[in-house]
């Protein structure tokens, strides 16, 4: 059994390894003292992302809505804008979300064994 809070946020998700290179970038092209977002531009339900990790995972698991998780204050929708930086830099993400979800799902399951 997973127990979740709100399920239908939408939240804008970057793979670690696509900010780190865009940080690499900052130090090459950035201006110093300028402030840039580094962000996929994306969307991407929590329902949705929970689904996909429960699908890769082949696990037969129940989801349950916890109230006690529910935040009274949570943002529905949080979706960045690296338009700035890209310009800038000319980076953009370039890792796929459902890379990153099957990389992470990998990466815990070598890390438990």
């Amino acid at each position: 059994m997973i127990y979740v809070g709100n399920l239908e946020a939408v939240r804008d998700f970057s793979d670690v390894r696509d900010v780190v290179r865009a940080y690499a970038l900052t130090l090459e092209r950035g201006d110093p003292g300028e402030v840039y977002n580094i962000a996929s531009g994306k969307g991407i339900k929590i329902r949705d992302m929970l689904d996909m990790l429960v699908a890769l995972s082949n696990a037969d698991l129940k989801i349950e809505q916890d109230p006690t998780r529910l935040r009274p204050s949570d943002v529905e929708l949080l979706i960045g804008s690296s338009e700035k930086f890209q310009k800038k830099t000319g980076w953009k993400p370039e890792i796929p979300f459902d890379k990153t979800m099957k990389d992470l799902l990998d990466y815990w399951r070598e890390k438990i064994k």
